[in-house]
């Protein structure tokens, strides 16, 4: 009696902690015979940085960036980032970041002709 009660401990034991790692995330996966497994997410090879969300970011922010060009044109944007690097640390940053470089003017370029 005494080795099935501790066979049986041993089972539960087993049990809540496969539940208490998946409750981190767990990936549905179906094994060749048809049976649905659930499975924790490794959380060594997870990465906490949603890398998709971050490269849509970037994109989003160079496409801004070319509208904004193509819209007020060169000459305008350049003298509203010189206007920019002559204020506080903060608008100076700024006119660092909103600068012109090679894929924001591509950008432009492309999108002069959906504007016109």
């Amino acid at each position: 009696m005494s080795d099935s009660f501790a066979e049986f401990n041993s089972r539960v034991g087993k049990i809540n902690r496969a539940h208490t790692r998946k409750e981190r995330g767990y990936v549905i996966s179906i094994r060749k015979d048809g049976l649905i497994v659930f499975k924790p997410k490794n959380r060594y090879y997870s990465s906490s940085l949603p890398l998709r969300g971050l490269i849509f970011l970037v994109i989003g922010f160079f496409l801004f960036k070319g509208l904004i060009l193509a819209h007020a044109g060169t000459s305008v944007y350049e003298e509203r980032l010189t206007r920019l690097k002559e204020g506080s640390i903060v608008e100076r940053a700024g006119a660092y970041v909103m600068q012109v470089e090679p894929v924001s003017q591509a950008i432009a370029t492309q999108m002069r002709r959906f504007l016109k």
